[in-house]
């Protein structure tokens, strides 16, 4: 057994899981940073365009989440699992099957953003020019979706081996070129033409094309612990499945957090676009808390993985429940401090008092619940690296029917805001409460029924 993998199934629980996921919390944060960092400085072109990216935002975050999150989420699962059952035969055919998926569900990614993006801004409230920046931005960084899709899943390969030290080498060094680059297209210094907002996302595209080509050469370099074939294999229907069935149900989980800022969103653009860019604004320190939750339940799927995979069930709970308690600690820290000093976030983006009022608003409402977010995320993550995601997938749809449905009625009924943003945070309660209650219930484990007796002819 690779020692990388024994690591996965002996090393001490807490220990492993923070030193695994130190590396990868950096490069969460660090990769949903850049957004940010290119929120301030598209900000800098008005109130237009930071509204056109907040309407851009939850499709964007969408796609990141199900490429990275979902299938990604299945791909780390499927080589942690038949790395610690001993297949490594298994685990190198699963390298290109992610490939084969990842080309089929990026070029998919292109076209239905291309097509319905602008009709789906205009529904979210987006008008005028702010409208024209969101379609100006979405579609430069939508046409080079394949390469997105395909940089998240050779990490997610590369992760499902235990080594978070590499993507998140790459990630860093990656935004250390791209923060710079972005002003430069943004605003035309030097010999740099001005591109305006379209220059954020020339920026962005160009950093996940060099980092896609990175990871590739490592995995194919035979550096790490899986040496996949050179040219593709004749694939079969197998390995495919086994990504599919955790990250198709996955996707669903993932599109069910940005339904539900899609919708809140659309609701905030009833008051008017400042209420649509400050909630936008406040919305993406939720948006901050998925990375981070993924920093650490990155490494702890590929633990619950890789001791499903070997039939260590105690050694996996135990996992699961250590990281959700440290990715409630953590996601709740943040959201208190953000509920006391909202204005040391939002004011990174602009200053324009309606939008600081309705950011403030959210944050003091729905920050102090984030801590049963992170928990229950945490726990999604766990349960795709067991294999099991239809009760947690059956928890996300909860949540989108709390806070589409109930945020509706608050606004239409009530009137404002503050009950939309209560709602919200009910929602997220009763989120991270409810993937508790599947993990304890022992959905990982179902047993197995007993035959019923038939009769047998005398």
């Amino acid at each position: 057994m690779d020692p990388r993998t024994k690591m996965l199934l002996e090393a001490p629980v807490t220990r492993t899981i923070v030193r695994l996921a130190l590396p990868n919390v950096v490069v969460m944060v660090v990769q949903a940073s850049i957004g940010l960092i290119e929120t301030y400085f598209v900000a800098k072109l008005g109130l237009d365009a930071l509204a056109g990216m907040a309407l851009v935002f939850p499709l964007f975050m969408l796609l990141q989440m199900v490429s990275a999150g979902a299938m990604g989420g299945g791909i780390l699962s499927a080589v942690a699992r038949a790395l610690g059952s001993g297949n490594r035969d298994r685990a190198h055919e699963l390298v290109w099957s992610a490939v084969a998926i990842t080309v089929v569900l990026g070029a998919a990614t292109s076209v239905l953003a291309l097509l319905f993006g602008p009709k789906l801004y205009a529904v979210m409230g987006g008008e005028g020019g702010s409208l024209k920046a969101a379609v100006t931005y979405s579609t430069l960084v939508f046409a080079g979706a394949i390469p997105l899709w395909l940089f998240n899943s050779f990490a997610a390969v590369i992760r499902g081996t235990g080594n978070m030290f590499f993507p998140a080498a790459v990630v860093t060094i990656g935004a250390v070129i791209l923060i710079p680059l972005s002003p430069l297209l943004i605003f035309g210094l030097g010999p740099f033409p001005q591109l305006g907002i379209a220059g954020g996302a020339t920026a962005v595209l160009a950093y996940y094309v060099i980092g896609c080509a990175t990871f590739m050469f490592y995995i194919w370099s035979g550096r790490g612990v899986l040496k996949p074939a050179k040219l593709p294999p004749h694939l079969s229907w197998a390995p495919m499945r086994d990504i599919l069935r955790i990250g198709a149900v996955s996707s669903i989980v993932s599109l069910s957090t940005n339904v539900s800022i899609g919708v809140a969103t659309g609701l905030a653009g009833l008051i008017g676009p400042a209420a649509v860019a400050g909630y936008g604004t406040g919305a993406r320190l939720e948006y901050l808390l998925v990375p981070l939750v993924f920093g650490m339940g990155a490494p702890v799927a590929a633990m619950v993985g890789t001791s499903i995979g070997a039939g260590n069930k105690k050694r996996a709970l135990h996992v699961a429940w250590t990281g959700a308690a440290i990715a409630f600690g953590l996601t709740e820290i943040i959201g208190l401090v953000a509920a006391f000093r909202p204005t040391a976030f939002l004011s990174l983006f602009g200053s324009d008092p309606q939008m600081l009022a309705t950011g403030s608003q959210y944050l003091h409402i729905v920050g102090p619940v984030y801590g049963f977010f992170g928990g229950g995320l945490a726990l999604y993550f766990a349960s795709q690296g067991a294999g099991r995601v239809g009760w947690v997938m059956m928890v996300a749809v909860l949540r989108v029917l709390i806070a589409a449905g109930g945020g509706w009625l608050a606004v239409r009924y009530f009137g404002g805001s503050a009950a939309l943003f209560t709602v919200i945070a009910v929602a997220l309660v009763v989120y991270g409460l409810a993937n508790a209650a599947v993990v304890a219930g022992g959905s990982w484990f179902p047993k197995e029924k007993t035959p019923a007796l038939v009769p047998q002819p005398s």
